[in-house]
C-alpha cells in the first residue's frame, strides 16, 4: 500500500550512501547532486524524470558550481586541495590550490582571462584578509560584491574590481540577544545575498541574521533553538519567506516579522537544501541514500516537468486520503474464530501479514455486530474506563519505599516529579533518578548510611527541617498505611486544599530566619546541659592512686636518676667519663704497671631531706588511705626507703597537678 500511494517524481533519485550538495541548473532542466561513497556526481534530467549520467571522482567534493546554463560546464572543489573542471564529455582539467578550500563562488561578469603558467606555477594575487579561517562566500548577483564569512564571526566584503576590502561586519556580537543562549564564539557557517541590499548570515550556534547592507545592525535575528550550525539559507520571494536549515530542521519564517510559517524535520540529518526556482518544491541532500523532495503548493506552483502535481494536490484536497491501513483491521486467527470468519482464510478478503491477517474494516464491523449485538455498550464502558485512567494518571502513584532513608527517598520522588513536569514544559530530557542508580543503592540498603536528623550539622544546614520533616513524616505515614492496604495515594489528602499548602509554604519562607535562630538557641542549650552533666560526673568520680610494679633485679632510685641515666646512655663513653670526673664521682689515675685505675664514689642523701620527704609521704598516704603510717625509727637510716619516698612523691605530685 505504501508503494501504491507514494509519488516518485524522479526515478532512482538517490545516492549509494550519502548526498552532500544538490543544485539546479539555470535553465531548470537538470538537477545535479554529489555524494559518497565512492565520490561521485549524478545528473538527473527533469524532462525524462530519470538519471542522465553519473561520474565518479578521485576525492570527495566539498562543494560545486554549475558554470553554464545546463550541465555542460561544472567545477568541483575537492577535499584534496584540487579544483576540477568538467565539460560535457567529462573530466577536462584539474588544478591544485595552495590551501584547503571550504567554499567558492563563480564571478559571472568577469571578462578578463586568467593565465596559469604551468612551468612557473604562479597564481594571480590573492585577497589578503585578517581572518584565520574563511568558511563560506557568496557574490551579489546585482552589483557583484564579494562577501566571505570567517571563523571569528565576521563578514568581509570585497570589490573584485579594485581588490580592496570595502566593509567589515561583526555578526558574532549581534547574534547575542536577550532571547538567545550561546555557548562559544559564533562563527559564520552560511551566507546568502538577496537583491542588491539584503544579506542573510547563518552562524555556527544556530542563529540567522538578516542585514541591510546600509546598516551594521541586523534587521532581525532568528534562533533555531537547537544550537546546531546553519547549513543553508534560501529566499522565497512569493511570500517573503526565508528558508533556513540546520542538520535537524528546516524552518520557513517571514523575513519582516520573524513569524514561523512552517517547519519540517526529516528523518535523517540534512546536509544541503535547494529551492527549485519559481516553484514550491524543495530538495534536500541528507545523510541517507535517498534524497528527499518536498512540494508545498502554497509556496508556488509545481515545476513544468511535474505540472501534474497541481492536479494531484487538488484531488487530495477534495478527497482527503486516510493513512496507510486505516481502512483495514488487523485480526488474529483466534479473532476470526470468535467472529465466525475462519472459513475466509485463504480467500481474497484476508491478507496474511505476520501472525495474523488484514481485513476490510467494514466487513469486520458487520461481522462483529452480528456476533456481539452489545458491542456499543462495551465500547461505551471502555471509553469511560479510559477517561477514568486519564484522571488517575494525574495522581501520585504509590511507590515502594526502601527500608533505609525513607524520608530522603520520598523527597527524591517528589523532586523527580517536579523535574518531569518542568522538562515537559521546556521539552528537555529527564535526568536519571538516584533511586534507580546502582552507584547509590547502598545508601538505601545499608543502615550505616542512615541520615542522623538530630546531629548539629543536619539541623544547621536545614533551617526548615522541622516543618518540612513533619509534612514528609505525615505523608510517609500515609504511604506506609496505603502500602499495607495495597491502595493508591491521592495527590492531595482529604481535608487539605492546595491553597492551604501554598499559604503554608509562603509562611515557611518568611519565617526561615526565626527558625535558624531557634535552632541555634536549642543547640546552645543542649551543649550547656551536656557540660553540666560532664561536670557532675567528674565531681562524683573518686580518684584512686595508681601503683607501678618494679621489675625483678632492678633497684628503683628516682625518676630523675632514670632520666639522667637514659641521657648518659645516649652519650659516648668518653663523654660519660668526663662528666663523672667533673661531678667528682670518678677518679682516674695511672698505676705502676702502666694501666689505668678508676675509683667511683656514691652520693648519699642527707637526713634532713629524707625526714622531710618521709613526712610528706606519710601525710599524703593518710589522705588517700593507701599507705600505712611508718615511724621515724624504722626509716631513719634506710636508704631504700628514701628512694621509695622519691617514687611515691612523683606519683602523688602527678595526681595533684
Amino acid at each position: 500500500m505504501h508503494i501504491r500511494r507514494r509519488i516518485e517524481l524522479i526515478q532512482d533519485f538517490e545516492m549509494p550512501t550519502v548526498s552532500t550538495k544538490i543544485k539546479v541548473s539555470r535553465d531548470g532542466q537538470y538537477i545535479m547532486a554529489v555524494g559518497t561513497y565512492k565520490p561521485r556526481v549524478r545528473c538527473f534530467d527533469t524532462y525524462q524524470l530519470s538519471q542522465k549520467f553519473e561520474r565518479c571522482l578521485d576525492s570527495e567534493v566539498i562543494t560545486f558550481e554549475i558554470l553554464s546554463d545546463d550541465y555542460s560546464k561544472i567545477v568541483f572543489l575537492q577535499c584534496g586541495r584540487f579544483v576540477e573542471f568538467h565539460s560535457q564529455h567529462g573530466h577536462y582539467y584539474k588544478t591544485r590550490i595552495p590551501k584547503f578550500g571550504r567554499d567558492f563562488s563563480y564571478h559571472y561578469p568577469s571578462s578578463e582571462v586568467y593565465r596559469l603558467n604551468l612551468e612557473q606555477g604562479r597564481f594571480l594575487n590573492s585577497l589578503q584578509t585578517e581572518a584565520s579561517e574563511s568558511n563560506v562566500c557568496d557574490i551579489n548577483p546585482v552589483h557583484f560584491l564579494f562577501a566571505m564569512g570567517t571563523a571569528e564571526g565576521k563578514v568581509e566584503c570585497w570589490d573584485p574590481r579594485t581588490r580592496n576590502r570595502v566593509g567589515l561586519l561583526d555578526c558574532a556580537l549581534s547574534s547575542v540577544t536577550a532571547d538567545t543562549e550561546i555557548e562559544g564564539l559564533p562563527s559564520i557557517s552560511a551566507l546568502k545575498f538577496d537583491g542588491a541590499l539584503n544579506m542573510a548570515v547563518g552562524t555556527s550556534t544556530g542563529q540567522v541574521l538578516l542585514y541591510d547592507l546600509r546598516s551594521s545592525n541586523p534587521l532581525i535575528v532568528k534562533d533555531h533553538h537547537y544550537g546546531l550550525p546553519i547549513k543553508s539559507i534560501q529566499f522565497q520571494h512569493q511570500l517573503d519567506l526565508i528558508i533556513s536549515a540546520d542538520s535537524r530542521i528546516i524552518k520557513m519564517w517571514n523575513k519582516d516579522t520573524g513569524k514561523i510559517f512552517t517547519s519540517m524535520e526529516p528523518e535523517h540529518d540534512i546536509n544541503d537544501v535547494c529551492l527549485y526556482p519559481n516553484s514550491g518544491m524543495l530538495m534536500t541532500a541528507n545523510e541517507a541514500p535517498k534524497m528527499n523532495i518536498y512540494y508545498i503548493p502554497v509556496l508556488g506552483p509545481a515545476p513544468k516537468w511535474c505540472s501534474f502535481l497541481d492536479n494531484l494536490t487538488e484531488e487530495l484536497e477534495e478527497n482527503p486520503e486516510s493513512t496507510v491501513y486505516d481502512d483495514y483491521k488487523f485480526v488474529t486467527r483466534k479473532d476470526l474464530e470468535n467472529l465466525g470468519l475462519a472459513h475466509l482464510i485463504g480467500s481474497s478478503l484476508l491478507r496474511a501479514y505476520m501472525h495474523g491477517f488484514f481485513m476490510d474494516i467494514r466487513l469486520y464491523h458487520k461481522a462483529k455486530m452480528m456476533a456481539n449485538p452489545f458491542a456499543y455498550e462495551e465500547y461505551r464502558r471502555e471509553k469511560i474506563r479510559q477517561k477514568i485512567e486519564e484522571t488517575r494518571a494525574q495522581r501520585v502513584q504509590l511507590k515502594k519505599l526502601p527500608k533505609v532513608n525513607k524520608e530522603l527517598a520520598l523527597k527524591l520522588i517528589e523532586e523527580e516529579g517536579e523535574e518531569q513536569q518542568f522538562s515537559k514544559k521546556r521539552k528537555q530530557k529527564n535526568m536519571p533518578s538516584l533511586l534507580k542508580d546502582d552507584r547509590f543503592k547502598v545508601m538505601f540498603e545499608n543502615p550505616d548510611f542512615q541520615v542522623d536528623e538530630q546531629s548539629e550539622e543536619f539541623r544547621l544546614l536545614n533551617p526548615l527541617v522541622s516543618k518540612i520533616s513533619e509534612k514528609r513524616k505525615r505523608k510517609l505515614k500515609i504511604l506506609e498505611e496505603l502500602e499495607a492496604q495495597g491502595q493508591e495515594e491521592e495527590e492531595e489528602p482529604e481535608g487539605k486544599a492546595s491553597d492551604a499548602e501554598s499559604s503554608e509554604s509562603s509562611d515557611d519562607e518568611k519565617g526561615w530566619v526565626e527558625e535558624v535562630r531557634k535552632q541555634r538557641k536549642l543547640l546552645r542549650q543542649e551543649e550547656k546541659l551536656k557540660r553540666q552533666e560532664r561536670l557532675k560526673e567528674d565531681q562524683q568520680t573518686l580518684l584512686k592512686p595508681q601503683f607501678f610494679e618494679i621489675k625483678e633485679g632492678e633497684e628503683f632510685r628516682s625518676f630523675k636518676d632514670s632520666a639522667k641515666k637514659q641521657k648518659l646512655m645516649k652519650k659516648t663513653l668518653e663523654d660519660r667519663l668526663k662528666l663523672e670526673e667533673k661531678l667528682g664521682t670518678l677518679n682516674v689515675s695511672d698505676t705502676t704497671v702502666g694501666s689505668k685505675q678508676a675509683t667511683f664514689k656514691l652520693k648519699k642523701n642527707s637526713k634532713g631531706n629524707s625526714r622531710k620527704l618521709r613526712n610528706d609521704i606519710v601525710k599524703r598516704g593518710k589522705l588517700f588511705g593507701a599507705l600505712p603510717v611508718i615511724s621515724r625509727a624504722d626509716v631513719e637510716e634506710d636508704s631504700y626507703f628514701i628512694d621509695l619516698c622519691y617514687f611515691f612523691k612523683k606519683i602523688f605530685t602527678s595526681f595533684f597537678i
